[in-house]
């Protein structure tokens, strides 16, 4: 296994392609989302071995409510499977699991299990894992604006920095990498706050192939990245660690 000298602070993906893998093997849609599923487990663990604070899954878009309903309803069944499964092994492995999204639009089982899952690990402090699911990048600037608004935040006293702590994402760092399996080359609506300098990577394997070796070389693109931020070279932000390997922490 290759070393990687510099490690992101911070990598959100956006796991594409299931529905096109399930096409590929002749299986239902649904099927796809399921092996989507079980990379995500995969993958989470495979980055919690790295020095990797912070890790963010989009799962489910405030668009995405236009498939089909039982698509809809098996995406949230498989996201409270995916927590059912997963949260004693998050426990153990000291990652916190956040939510981030409108959660009150969301089945009242499904928010139950979320919010179970949120209380168990909230103490946790290897890895923050957060879960995009009814998620809108849009939709969380003006849920943003509405509170300050409703608060009655004084304009000249609002700047980025209070800004984002009415994010869903308030307490958390800014996106390092932005990884997007499937071929597709585009946000989606995904974190446009929190990616305005992240490093993209993008790549045409589908989210259920996306495996080890692949996230492997999206670390190591991003390692090779020179980050100005607008300025001049500065260096490059992430954790400034020297040849790490997994679990060489």
């Amino acid at each position: 296994m290759k070393r990687i000298a510099l490690l992101p602070n911070h990598v959100a993906i956006v796991p594409d392609g299931n529905g096109r893998w399930a096409e590929q093997h002749g299986l239902p849609r649904l099927e796809g989302h399921q092996a989507g599923a079980e990379n995500m487990r995969r993958m989470v663990e495979y980055l919690n071995e790295y020095p990797i604070k912070y890790v963010t899954l989009y799962g489910f878009s405030t668009e995405n409510w236009s498939r089909p309903e039982d698509e809809v309803r098996g995406l949230f069944q498989l996201l409270g499977e995916f927590i059912d499964k997963c949260v004693s092994e998050f426990y153990e492995n000291g990652i916190k699991l956040r939510h981030l999204g409108r959660l009150n639009e969301l089945p009242q089982n499904l928010q139950q299990t979320i919010n179970r899952a949120a209380e168990l690990t909230k103490n946790n402090t290897r890895m923050t894992l957060g879960l995009a699911f009814n998620y809108g990048g849009r939709a969380e600037i003006i849920d943003a604006v509405r509170c300050l608004v409703a608060e009655g935040i004084p304009p000249q006293n609002i700047d980025e920095i209070l800004f984002n702590n009415y994010l869903y994402t308030a307490g958390l760092p800014d996106v390092d990498l932005l990884i997007r399996t499937g071929d597709e080359l585009r946000l989606s609506n995904f974190l446009i706050w929190q990616t305005a300098y992240s490093e993209y990577y993008f790549t045409d394997v589908l989210w259920p192939d996306f495996d080890k070796k692949e996230v492997e070389k999206a670390l190591i693109a991003y390692s090779q990245r020179k980050r100005r931020f607008g300025g001049l070279q500065r260096g490059k932000k992430g954790n400034r660690v020297n040849s790490i390997t997994p679990g060489n922490t």
